[in-house]
């Protein structure tokens, strides 16, 4: 069965939707500039690159897949023969790339191919979606251009609608700063761990420069080009970024082992900016800053449609069903919250900090979150998100400083969605974070200042993959921390993953750590193990 792209009909919706929102202001010239390009025209209108006259591998950046549902996922790749040249070695034409799907790794037994046009406005991304495919099946995938073929991909679909048959398990990452290691969690995961998805939970990657070497990696043999060795701002910089990134065999490998579940923090754009508030960009230029991040965000990740972005926004928030075991609601709280109060960092909060309409997703997207906590019929309502959601004191005297980029600094928000939560009568709340750079397990207090107050659900917070460098198992401030916290059970600050295995009965959280990221091939090892039993929100260790 052959199935064609629709590419050129979702670029044409995506340029009605470009002048929207902010572009119809004096910004438009601006991001215009900045992302530098126009939309795709229909096919018709350009001639094509002859795949014939591509002389090296185009698939350098290897390949991806993501957001999976019951009958369709997304498969990824980027043509780059020259990954760190800013037009990635290809004419800015249109190349036609195939695409085949098969139940088995050899592709003896085909089960979708079809055709799709790599755009050179796209950076010649591709983003296929191949439908009518079986529930909770593993399928192998592969592209080709003229006489090159793709590394093999594997991915998997969702459980169907109604199937809250068997256990899920997703692996939750974070923060992969390539300039602080090497990504040795992610060979682990890639290798060692049978997975439903990823969760990325924000800082794919960080806009910070990168030096020939590759910062700590300390890699003389990387000879990397000047033009990384500069913070992000352009859409060309960003473009290159990605292509660094992609270029690492760790991350690769992952990509092409489970299909990822993606959402942004900061780093993707620039450290702590809140909506349209930059933390150190000139304030006129931001959103054209800001355009060109989240444009090159959606040419390098494995993302429908929907996720197309429009001008300096993108709608990242989205819903995913994995059967009746677990709902995930991954949300976005960086594009839509107000700018942090007391300047951000750790402060003592003020009348500001507590100002009731505060918000850290904006209301359109906690209406959507409410909305969707009401018409749940899973076991498990997972919310994969960025920043910390409980309180975390760092003393155990007061006043005492809160982080103000994370939900500590949104008391109010927090309150709603919480709030929201109850009211939809949600039973088994997992919420999944990153950010940090350490490993959290805590307990979801109705009232954090009342020990013995209800248990709203819990939180995992997974370390970083890199970010941080080498970490220990008990930082400076462990102590303090789990004094300071007790609903705080676990904190580790080693570099790592977590994982997440979820059934009718109960939810596990294994906490993987590896040692230290400047030197490649630590061992990865469980530093521990909760639970949580469905209908009994509350960690308890194993």
């Amino acid at each position: 069965m052959t199935q064609h792209s629709s590419a050129d009909s979702e670029y044409r919706a995506a340029a009605r939707q470009l002048c929207r929102r902010r572009l119809l202001t004096g910004t438009a010239a601006t991001v215009s500039l900045a992302l530098g390009v126009n939309l795709p025209r229909p096919a018709h209108a350009a001639a094509k690159l002859d795949p014939a006259r591509i002389g090296k591998d185009p698939f350098t950046l290897g390949v991806a897949s993501g957001d999976p549902r019951p009958d369709s996922v997304v498969l990824w790749t980027r043509l780059a023969p020259e990954p760190y040249q800013p037009d990635s070695g290809l004419d800015p034409q249109p190349v036609t790339v195939s695409w085949e799907l098969a139940d088995d790794e050899r592709f003896t037994r085909g089960v979708r191919r079809g055709s799709v046009t790599a755009h050179p406005e796209f950076h010649h991304a591709v983003h296929v979606v191949p439908d009518g495919l079986e529930p909770r099946t593993r399928y192998y995938y592969r592209f080709r251009v003229g006489s090159w073929t793709s590394p093999t991909g594997c991915t998997r679909t969702a459980p169907s609608a109604a199937d809250r048959s068997g256990s899920l398990r997703f692996a939750a990452i974070s923060c992969q700063a390539y300039h602080d290691g090497y990504f040795t969690a992610l060979r682990h995961l890639a290798g060692e761990e049978d997975v439903d998805a990823v969760l990325h939970l924000g800082d794919y990657l960080y806009e910070y420069a990168v030096d020939a070497n590759g910062g700590d990696r300390a890699d003389s043999s990387l000879k990397l080009p000047d033009a990384f060795n500069k913070e992000t701002t352009t859409l060309e910089d960003y473009r290159l970024r990605y292509a660094l990134y992609h270029r690492d065999a760790d991350l690769q490998a992952a990509h092409a082992a489970h299909p990822w579940i993606v959402t942004w923090d900061d780093h993707e754009v620039e450290n702590n900016y809140a909506d349209e508030t930059p933390d150190g960009s000139p304030p006129e230029a931001f959103l054209a800053r800001r355009a060109a991040a989240y444009r090159a965000y959606y040419e390098n990740l494995p993302l429908r449609p929907p996720q197309q972005p429009s001008g300096s926004s993108l709608q990242l928030y989205r819903r995913l069903d994995f059967g009746r075991l677990a709902q995930l609601d991954i949300l976005d709280g960086r594009q839509y919250r107000d700018d942090q109060s007391e300047g951000d960092g750790w402060k003592v909060p003020t009348d500001e900090t507590e100002r009731p309409d505060r918000t850290m997703l904006g209301s359109a997207q906690e209406r959507w979150l409410a909305d969707g906590w009401k018409s749940s019929s899973a076991v498990w309502n997972l919310v994969p998100q960025q920043t910390v959601l409980s309180r975390r004191r760092n003393r155990t005297t007061g006043p005492y400083p809160l982080s103000m980029d994370a939900w500590d600094g949104y008391p109010a928000a927090r309150g709603r969605l919480l709030d929201a939560a109850r009211t939809a009568g949600v039973k088994n709340l997992a919420v999944l974070t990153g950010d940090v750079h350490v490993h959290y397990a805590m307990d979801i207090k109705e009232d954090f200042d009342d020990t013995g107050s209800r248990t709203a659900g819990v939180e995992l917070v997974t370390t970083s993959v890199a970010s941080g460098g080498d970490g220990v198992a008990k930082p400076g401030d462990w102590q303090a921390f789990m004094d300071a916290n007790p609903h705080m059970k676990f904190y580790d600050g080693r570099r790592g993953y977590v994982m997440l295995t979820l059934d009718q009965h109960r939810l596990r959280a294994d906490y993987r750590t590896v040692d230290l990221v400047t030197r490649p091939g630590a061992p990865v090892v469980t530093a521990a193990s909760f639970v949580s039993q469905a209908g009994d929100p509350g960690l308890k260790p194993l």
